[in-house]
């Protein structure tokens, strides 16, 4: 154990996961690869959980954050702030909420948060449907609406949260439907809900759930929910802290795949658009975002330096098309996956979109998840550098895939060929 491990255990909470054995301290990064403190070098398939969205140490962003710190790096929302403004004006416009309000926070869990206090606010009523295998962040109230019992630590709550099937396609009591009958039973089981309730405010919903393992549903589930929803009043809350600014390749929202009836009535979103500084936010229409009755502001959401940052990065994403990018080079690196793996008992599904991919282990012959393979796996990636993450509703049982969206072919080919030999060692 390194001095600077037995220092972190000393001060830290037991349940301060770290991954690895033997934990890394990264020191620098560039493009796609990270070094830790003993000189190694990796290809980052994970991005500091989906936060490095373009490229470690990008020079646009650098210089940004460099020439705004230089002027003035925070104020608070009690003031007047042109970058932040400029941000909220290009999110608004992308977002495709008519009469789109924006409201910066510092993380997607904060993010996630002030969604549910609008909507539980304008629709007077405490009750959220949320999905099974869902994770929506780490404060009383988002863990408190997150279907996923590895990441809930507690049953006590602010709100009644009813959940609902849908966000997982492979598992379950409709598994084996055919897409469309799948839509149609969940339609089917959100009816039910909605019988049996007094007024839920809104669904909150990943259109890909990240923590969950990369499931996700048929396209056309959450415009079947919305037509449903709108019925009853209900809101939609669509969580793009993962799925968001294009990752999913197909789309630059995840909500877009189920775009039947329009966009959600609020969006949020987080990790990658800083590209490592912290930004959240949440984008509503005027008539919901401006529902509260009392004073609001944030200290720390839309600061200067992180407004700097987003803009860079955001403009760069845009002029590189990679969204574009990463279709192309997901789609190839999800095939190539496919292929490495299609030998291995141990490997029971490839699944995702764009450079967001999952793969889920069980134990051989069975459907057992199997999160000491996953374990196994991530150790023997590592050992050939490459990094990768973990998650999954079945004990951690899925390998998390979602390296910055600049990934190039050649690196794709490197990490599924890294990720061939770590299955074979671990298995």
């Amino acid at each position: 154990m390194t001095g600077l491990h037995e220092r972190h255990l000393a001060v830290s909470p037991e349940w301060l996961a770290l991954y690895y054995r033997h934990p890394l301290e990264l020191t620098h990064g560039e493009g796609r690869h990270v070094w830790d403190a003993d000189g190694n070098r990796y290809l980052d398939f994970f991005g500091g959980i989906l936060t490095t969205m373009t490229a470690h140490a990008l020079p646009e962003v650098t210089k940004a954050v460099a020439e705004q710190a230089g002027r003035i790096i925070h104020s608070s929302t009690l003031y007047l702030n042109r970058p932040m403004v400029e941000m909220a004006e290009r999110i608004a416009t992308l977002s495709g909420i008519p009469d789109a309000r924006v409201f910066f926070t510092t993380s997607g869990t904060e993010a996630n948060d002030t969604a549910l206090l609008l909507a539980t606010a304008y629709r007077r009523s405490n009750q959220i449907l949320a999905m099974r295998n869902s994770y929506h962040g780490r404060s009383f109230s988002t863990v408190s609406i997150t279907g996923n019992q590895a990441w809930s630590p507690t049953s006590l709550s602010p709100l009644q949260t009813l959940y609902v099937h849908g966000g997982v396609r492979s598992r379950g009591p409709y598994a084996e439907l055919s897409d469309e009958r799948f839509i149609q039973a969940c339609v089917a089981d959100l009816e039910d809900l909605l019988g049996h309730t007094r007024r839920p405010a809104a669904l909150i919903a990943e259109p890909v759930q990240g923590v969950g393992g990369f499931t996700s549903p048929p396209d056309g589930l959450f415009a079947a929910f919305r037509e449903v929803l709108d019925r009853h009043g209900v809101l939609w809350i669509s969580d793009e802290v993962q799925t968001g600014w294009g990752r999913t390749g197909d789309h630059f929202w995840g909500w877009q795949a189920h775009a039947g009836h329009g966009p959600p009535d609020i969006l949020t979103f987080a990790k990658g658009i800083g590209n490592g500084m912290s930004v959240g936010g949440v984008v509503a229409r005027a008539e919901v975002m401006n529902c509260l009755d009392a004073n609001s502001i944030s200290t720390f959401g839309g600061s200067p330096i992180t407004m700097a940052a987003s803009l860079a990065n955001l403009s760069y994403l845009l002029e590189h098309d990679l969204q574009g990018n990463a279709r192309r080079v997901g789609g190839l690196l999800i095939e190539r996956l496919r292929g490495v793996t299609a030998a291995s008992p141990a490997v029971r599904e490839v699944r995702g979109r764009g450079l967001m991919i999952g793969i889920e282990l069980v134990k051989p012959g069975t459907d057992e998840a199997d999160p000491e393979a996953a374990a196994a796996v991530l150790e023997a990636a590592r050992a050939g550098g490459l990094l990768l993450g973990k998650g999954g509703g079945h004990d951690t049982s899925v390998l998390r895939i979602a390296p910055p969206l600049t990934l190039t072919v050649a690196e794709a080919e490197e990490g599924a060929a890294i990720l061939a030999d770590a299955l074979h060692a671990a298995g």
